[in-house]
């Protein structure tokens, strides 16, 4: 059986935007995070420093596959729009096309 890829990226968020932000994240909208299952995202968190460093990691079978699986879908197409405020740079982009995944360095198991 395939190991699932660990994924860790950073993304920065507007200090002036943070509470809204982190308050969008207690109310994602069910359809999202069924088609982030749907397309082999799990264990999916989001980390959020005071000054707007956000954090987030997860595990898929195929990151750049699961992105694009992603991007076939509406849902994601509405609720990237509805948090591109939130990024610094997110006028160029939306956040999940600013995804860049850190090289990891060191695993415990």
């Amino acid at each position: 059986m395939q190991q699932p890829q660990r994924v860790c990226f950073m993304l920065q968020v507007k200090p002036e935007k943070l509470e809204e932000y982190k308050h969008r994240h207690k109310n994602v909208w069910p359809e999202m995070l069924d088609a982030l299952r749907a397309a082999g995202w799990s264990n999916y968190s989001l980390f959020l420093k005071e000054d707007g460093t956000l954090v987030g990691y997860l595990e898929t079978n195929n990151f750049p596959a699961a992105l694009a699986a992603m991007s076939t879908r509406e849902i994601n197409t509405r609720w990237q729009l509805t948090m591109a405020e939130f990024f610094i740079g997110g006028d160029q982009a939306k956040a999940d096309q600013q995804m860049r995944p850190l090289e990891e360095i060191f695993h415990l198991d």
